[in-house]
């Protein structure tokens, strides 16, 4: 599976519903007065963490979020019904931001938070709202408000306790897969490492997860190698072991 740790996606909350403009109707009886029902709230869109997601591809293939909206009102003080909230779900470790203006929406570190990130459109008021002594037939009503709409940018920064760096070929792959059930691709050449790989080492109950980083090399700050692209994975670990190959041959 293609690791991808950044994405920008867009995201829009659900409108309002419009609220009914409707006068009752009985036999016999046509005087009665308005009885148009209000608009159901846009759907809200959410945020939640989640440990079951491990890279953001799905989301560079469906970058689109909107949220459902409002059901219109009708006669005989009948509301719409209000939309469904949108749960998307990411990794755990992403943060959002507002992809136009850079602004810091969120980090979302633990399993289970959920973040209200757009709100949907209120619905509109129907016209038995609007019935007044001097204004007994009002044949108007509010239309839904609009939803929310943001492009946001998504980035994932892995969580892990110990992160290994160093240059390429220096051991961290097969240091990785023989502390922990992680399966690396090890080889003899540069560069075998492309992704960060996450395995969890188990030792007496003090169990902690440890990140393989890809290799680093002078230059990188430049573009050369893989770049320092990987680099804010290392952000959010306790520890960082730096591995040395000792091979006075390299």
């Amino acid at each position: 599976m293609k690791f991808v740790d950044e994405v920008t996606i867009e995201a829009k909350s659900g409108d309002g519903g419009a609220g009914s403009v409707h006068f009752m109707r009985q036999i016999y009886m046509p005087m009665m007065g308005p009885d148009g029902g209000d608009g159901g709230r846009g759907g809200h869109v959410y945020f939640e963490a989640t440990h079951n997601l491990q890279s953001l591809l799905d989301f560079k293939y469906n970058p689109r979020y909107f949220a459902e909206d409002g059901e219109k009102g009708s006669g005989m003080d009948c509301n719409g019904k209000n939309a469904e909230d949108l749960i998307v779900n990411v990794p755990i470790g992403t943060t959002l931001r507002d992809a136009d203006t850079g602004e810091f929406l969120a980090d979302l570190v633990e399993d289970g938070v959920r973040i209200l990130l757009l709100k949907g459109g209120r619905g509109g008021l129907g016209n038995m709202n609007f019935a007044t002594p001097t204004r007994q037939a009002p044949d108007f009503a509010q239309p839904g408000r609009p939803g929310q709409s943001r492009k946001i940018k998504l980035e994932l920064k892995l969580m892990a306790d110990v992160g290994l760096v160093g240059f390429p070929n220096a051991g961290k792959s097969t240091l990785i897969s023989r502390m922990s059930a992680a399966r690396p691709k090890i080889a003899d050449y540069p560069f075998t490492t492309l992704v960060p790989n996450l395995g969890v080492v188990r030792s007496k109950g003090l169990d902690f997860v440890m990140a393989d980083i890809p290799g680093i090399i002078e230059g990188a700050a430049d573009g050369k190698g893989l770049g320092v692209q990987f680099l804010k994975h290392c952000e959010r670990t306790r520890l960082l072991v730096l591995m040395l190959d000792l091979d006075p041959s390299t």
